[in-house]
Order: structure tokens, then sequence, then C-alpha cells
């Protein structure tokens, strides 16, 4: 493999272009740019193809086009759209960090990306002032997301290749994330749920339970009844935008304080601290996985905030 970097415009990190070897004669594009660099996923690799900044002897080619040996590959991967975004100075909680990751105690209220309605003040932002060197990684390293105001823990990648590892850890499954959530009604027994998630058909703005979403498997341990709610635990084995609220509320027990779907959910004789709790009763307690680079199984736990905390003393009442 040949290789060599020459300096973009702004709008492009640096340009690579790679001259196909025997070993990779006949792979399919995309797999063979991820062969040649493997501290990117080949699911970006294969957007960067779609995205038309990857040619093969200076043609637009698809992810599937086969290379031989003397083709000359083309790369600029783009800069991602965070990059843009300006660096803020505002509080963010580093429970621990390493040379390749940071973990992160995200607050309830606190936007993980700027978007529609949340244009900066993010954690992304706060990153980018506290860590200036993720600004050169996608998302600014962040691996997974939390709605706003679902508090708990974050892993934060520091390395492109600490980044595509976690990434693919997450992918196969081996991040164990836990939440603990308040739910209302008596949620009868431990459970699994599985069932497809996607857009719901009606409003674009909420998920549902839909026959033709992506594959979604939750794990529910019951910990805590009291008739009215039920503190539950939460284990996911798939990641799906929404995922506790939307399997809680398909069984009949939406979270507590939930504005989206739980909204019509409400115990007539439960206190009034339920009833009026201003966000889902969620937090991510518990995140562990094996180190990409030592090997050593970590695990952090994060207590539940304040409100929440209090919150549990009116149900039981």
């Amino acid at each position: 493999m040949n290789a060599h970097y020459t300096q973009t415009t702004p709008a492009q990190k640096d340009e690579l272009t790679f001259t196909i070897a025997q070993d990779h004669s006949g792979e399919r594009l995309d797999l063979a740019l991820a062969g040649l660099l493997p501290e990117h996923s080949r699911n970006r690799i294969k957007q960067w193809i779609e995205s038309g900044f990857v040619r093969v002897n200076q043609k637009p080619v698809l992810p599937k086009t086969k290379v031989l040996t003397g083709d000359v590959i083309w790369v600029a991967p783009p800069v991602e759209p965070h990059a843009l975004n300006l660096p803020q100075d505002h509080e963010i909680f580093i429970v621990d960090e390493t040379e390749g990751y940071l973990i992160i105690d995200k607050p309830a209220g606190v936007t993980v990306h700027p978007g529609a309605g949340n244009p900066d003040h993010t954690l992304l932002n706060a990153l980018l002032f506290h860590r200036p060197m993720l600004a050169n990684l996608p998302r600014a390293g962040i691996v997974h997301r939390l709605d706003k105001d679902t508090g708990g823990l974050m892993v934060v990648a520091k390395t492109e290749t600490m980044h595509t590892a976690l990434v693919r850890a997450l992918a196969n499954r081996t991040v164990k994330r836990e939440y603990t959530a308040l739910v209302w009604g008596d949620f009868p027994r431990d459970a699994v749920i599985e069932a497809p998630i996607g857009r719901h058909p009606k409003d674009r703005v909420k998920m549902a339970v839909v026959s033709r979403g992506k594959p979604a498997r939750t794990h529910v341990f019951v910990q805590q009844r009291w008739g009215r709610v039920t503190l539950i635990t939460c284990r996911l084995e798939t990641g799906r935008t929404h995922q506790i609220r939307v399997h809680c509320a398909a069984m009949g027990h939406p979270l507590v304080g939930d504005p989206v779907y739980g909204k019509t959910t409400v115990v007539k004789d439960a206190p009034d601290a339920l009833k009026t709790f201003k966000r889902q009763a969620l937090h991510a307690t518990r995140l562990a996985f094996s180190d990409p680079v030592s090997g050593e199984n970590r695990e952090w736990v994060s207590p539940l905030p304040e409100d929440f905390a209090a919150l549990l003393a009116f149900a039981q009442k």
C-alpha cells in the first residue's frame, strides 16, 4: 500500500490516496478501505463513499464496487458538522478519564448534540471547550446519547481508534447500560420486552412499536412495587431512540413524568409530586465494558439525582 497526505481546503480534513495492492484486489471498496483505515468503522466509510468523498481512479463509485491491483483510491474525509460549533465554557461532570475515553455523568436538562431548538449550550459544546482535541473526532467523540431530560452515565472517546472500538462494542452488545426508572402502575414481574421500534405512523416526533421498526430488546427487573408506581431497572441490548420510554408505554406502564409517552396516564389518587414531575423519571445508573486497550473490565455507577430520589419518597405514600 502506498499513501500520501496533502493539505486541502478548510472544508475537508487531509486528503489520502491509496494504491490497491494484491492483498486487497477483488474486495468491495468499503471492505478494502476498512482494512486500510482500521481506525474508522466500515459504516462510516460507506457513508463517505455514498456522499462522494471517495473516488477510484478519479471516478465516483459505490460501496460495493470491486477494486483491483493498481487502482488508486482518493479519500477526503469530511469535517464533521460539530467542528463548526463553538466551544462553550459550561460545566461537565467527569467521573473518570483515561488516555482513550471520558466517563461523563450528564445532568438531566442538558442536550447532548446541537439540533433544532438547541443550537448550543450542549454537552458537545462543553466537550469542545474542556477537551479541544475532540474537535477532530465525529460528534466530538460522543459514542451514544441520552435524551435531554434523562441524566446519567455516558462514555466519550478521545481518539479515533477508541471511538471506533467503542462503537463496535455497542454494536456487538458488549457495553452494559442499565437505567433506573419509575413507571406508572403495578409492573407485575421481571420481563424481556422485545418489540420493534420506528417512527410513529401519525406523529413523526414520536417513536412507537411498529411492525417495520428496528429490532429492540429491553430487560426489565422489578425493584420495588407500591401499587400506583413501580421502581424498575432496565438493561438495554439495543439502543433505539426512546427505547425504554416506548417499550414501557407499550406495556401499559409509561414512565412517571414522561411528557411524550405518558402524559395521558396518571393515577388519580397519586400524590401531586408524582403527577407533576417535570421530566421522565429515568436515569442512566450503570455503565460497564471491557477497556479496549487494557482488556480490564470497568464499571461505573451514578447515584440518583436529587429530584428523582425525592420522588421515591412520595412513591411510598
